[in-house]
């Protein structure tokens, strides 16, 4: 009925207007936003020119992007070519994160801050900075507008303001932070300071401004409401469902007061859509367009109506145009000089940047996780522009993190990681990883980062597992042995460019191995129970752009041991030491693998790894140890597929891998791999390189998950005839 009193009354107003003035209120919606979209391109159709655009949330970001100068087609290829969850997720660059975090932090899926002793929530599942960089990048053409009516099209927008829960007009100042601070979803995205104020999602306190655009003095007002219904009694079945129903009385109630004062009122069909239905643009886009055909002709005869339409410019943005920072103003820091701010940045004045550059420089920035919002804008200046920053520095230096794992050595294991910096000085980080499961262990990281100059750190692990081993060339079958490793470590070490790490130091580590099964009395027989002192060396470059399945990039770690002093001559039973003393010897081995994808389905990752002990080594505790799937061995314990743990033990070892992943699906993957190797006590005596080579082979299925990856492989060699199957769930660690 309302439309077609719309379709018979609306003329009358029409010619009663010499140029009628079109405003247009977008409301919010979250996915169902997308509507706009098809809204705007029928608008377009039908010759309608907006004079004035309003909106919240979703229709904020939508309205603002074309009140810039983003013509509709424009808008939905952006919104096609964007993976809004990625960028709601603030996921960071692998190659912006720091060294520590990438060797040590990388293994859980939940992180909680913690604030005077209690474990909290954060205010949102994102801080929202990708949402803000995006923003900044596409609306780099009018980024020296900061009156929104001097937009090709005038323009404002709605937000919340936290603290009193009032609506709050954002017609001034960056354009990027308004759209960012009136999308701010509760419990999704971080709230946003403007003007001092802590604003978030519009939709809260007016999700449907068409009163606001009444202010503006517009002839006719047309509404694209995106909003949903008030749930029915059946649908009201959980905590969540009664929830959402008590936040959406108020609004709803106004946004229904709000459709009365509108000339046109648009309400597409998407009730089976919701919010975070990002998958479903092109249904949604095309809801957007059926809403509009009932009112076709009444927006044609009012398009007729405007005689002096104004020539809207096609808006061009280059991502990659470079442009002079000339003056940078920092504001927010306390505790962290403009010096920290700008080296992390690697930004100075007089730099030449992008706006794609930019926001990768916030983003190492960001990934710091010493600030809770890094809010900035960019303004014309004497010779190019000027960077404003704004932090908000972390008054959280703590966080506890949780992660789960399961392999067939070391079964099932919770991880709780605490995490915490500025301990005893401004720059260090500590990082205590502590496993509860079937085997109980611990890794111990402090490190006090001085960046480029020499930096220091100390480490404590404790590890063990139990399992079934040919442990050393005298069994003839595999005995179950109790495998137990204590190492306390100090070391020096200098970082470049985050990737790549130096260091070196003195290792202590104690280990105990026995079995209960070697011998049929019920005594414990103890292979060893000794200490030992060794200095090291290290190299480490990562490049990779994924800890867990990666498409390109490449890892160098190499290492070398001196073995200086241990206590094993006399700490040993007479069974297991003999007349074997320890003698000084040393160990070399290093491992190097990269990835390539091509076809962007297919990854070839290729891994090289060697091992090699100098010296006379006449125990045979610390010998290369190779086989198994395992990615979190210690000591010398070497993966190998075909091979069971421990199958190959000698004083060296060479290995190649090659492994040919396909993605059918979004993080599925489908693997083939080989791996080709050889043990002995010198691998790489002249004429026996390739003497005696061992080979094994894989196929798997893996999925990419936030817990980490899940795994089913199965593993055969030609070279014996068992074959076995592997399964791992979560990161490793």
């Amino acid at each position: 009925m309302k439309k077609l009193l719309t379709i018979l009354i609306l003329p009358i107003l029409i010619y009663a207007q010499e140029q009628p003035k079109i405003g247009l209120v977008l409301s919010g919606g979250g996915a169902k936003g997308f509507a706009h979209v098809g809204v705007l391109q029928e608008l377009e159709k039908a010759g309608v020119q907006i004079d004035y655009i309003g909106g919240t949330s979703m229709g904020a970001v939508v309205g603002g992007l074309y009140a810039a100068g983003y013509s509709p087609n424009q808008i939905e290829k952006i919104i096609r070519d964007i993976d809004f969850l990625y960028v709601i997720q603030d996921n960071i660059s692998r190659e912006d994160k720091s060294y520590f975090e990438k060797a040590y932090l990388e293994k859980t899926a939940v992180s909680l801050p913690i604030k005077n002793g209690s474990i909290g929530l954060p205010l949102g599942l994102s801080k929202g900075q990708n949402v803000l960089n995006f923003l900044t990048e596409l609306l780099a053409p009018v980024d020296n507008v900061d009156d929104f009516f001097r937009l090709p099209t005038p323009f404002f927008c709605v937000a919340t303001d936290t603290e009193t829960g009032k609506e709050v007009v954002l017609e001034k100042g960056s354009l990027p932070l308004a759209l960012r601070a009136s999308a701010s979803f509760p419990s999704l995205l971080n709230p946003v300071e403007v003007d001092n104020r802590l604003l978030m999602d519009g939709g809260v306190a007016n999700n449907f401004p068409v009163d606001r655009m009444r202010e503006k003095g517009v002839d006719i007002v047309i509404g694209v409401n995106v909003q949903g219904t008030l749930l029915k009694r059946d649908e009201l079945s959980s905590v969540a469902s009664l929830l959402s129903q008590i936040v959406n009385f108020q609004m709803y109630e106004k946004s229904d007061e709000q459709v009365k004062k509108l000339d046109i009122h648009i309400h597409p069909d998407i009730a089976d859509y919701t919010v975070v239905s990002f998958d479903k643009k092109d249904e949604i886009i095309k809801a957007g367009i059926r809403a509009v055909k009932p009112y076709y002709s009444v927006l044609k005869e009012l398009a007729k109506k405007q005689k002096n339409k104004k020539q809207k410019e096609k808006i061009v943005y280059k991502e990659n145009n470079l442009f002079l920072i000339d003056r940078i103003i920092l504001k927010g820091n306390k505790h962290y000089t403009q010096d920290y701010i700008l080296g992390k940045l690697r930004l100075k004045e007089g730099d030449s940047v992008s706006y794609r550059d930019i926001s990768k420089k916030i983003n190492t920035l960001t990934a710091t996780k010493n600030f809770q919002r890094i809010d900035y804008t960019l303004k014309n200046s004497f010779k190019g522009k000027k960077l404003e920053l704004k932090v908000k520095e972390n008054d959280i230096k703590s966080f506890l993190s949780l992660g789960v794992h399961y392999d067939l050595l070391y079964k099932t294991g919770v991880l709780l990681n605490y995490n915490q910096k500025k301990i005893l000085s401004a720059n260090d980080e500590l990082s205590l990883d502590l496993v509860i499961g079937d085997d109980v262990r611990y890794d111990f990281q402090y490190f006090i980062d001085n960046g480029f100059l020499l930096s220091y750190g100390f480490a404590s692990r404790y590890n063990s597992f139990e399992t079934d081993v040919l442990f050393n060339e005298n069994n003839l079958n595999k005995i179950n042995v109790d495998y137990r490793d204590f190492t306390n470590r100090v070391f020096a070490q200098t970082t470049f460019n985050k990737r790549t790490a130096f260091g070196l130091g003195v290792e202590f580590k104690n280990l105990k191995i026995s079995s209960d099964t070697f011998l049929t009395n019920d005594e414990e027989t103890v292979f060893d129970n000794s200490s030992y002192l060794n200095s090291f060396a290290f190299l480490e470059i990562d490049n990779f752009d994924k800890s867990m399945f990666p498409t390109k990039g490449f890892l160098l770690n190499a290492n070398f041991r001196w073995f200086m002093w241990s206590n094993r001559n006399e700490s040993l039973n007479d069974f297991a030491s003999g007349s074997i003393r320890f003698n000084q010897y040393s160990q070399v081995d290093a491992l190097f693998s990269y990835a390539t994808t091509f076809w962007k389905k297919f990854t070839f990752l290729n891994t090289y790894q060697f091992g090699a002990t100098l010296g006379e080594e006449d125990s045979e505790i610390l010998d290369y140890r190779v086989g198994g799937y395992n990615q979190n061995y210690i000591n010398n314990f070497i993966p190998f597929y075909g091979y069971d743990i421990s199958s190959l033990t000698d004083q060296s070892f060479l290995k190649s891998e090659f492994h040919l992943r396909y993605e059918p699906f979004k993080k599925n993957y489908l693997s083939f791999i080989a791996n080709y190797g050889r043990v002995a006590k010198n691998v790489f005596r002249r004429g026996e390189l390739l003497k005696d080579t061992k080979s094994g082979y894989a196929v798997g299925y893996g999925i990419e998950t936030i817990i980490g990856p899940i795994e089913l492989k199965y593993t055969w060699s030609p070279d014996h005839e068992d074959k076995f199957l592997l399964f791992n769930l979560g990161f490793w660690f």
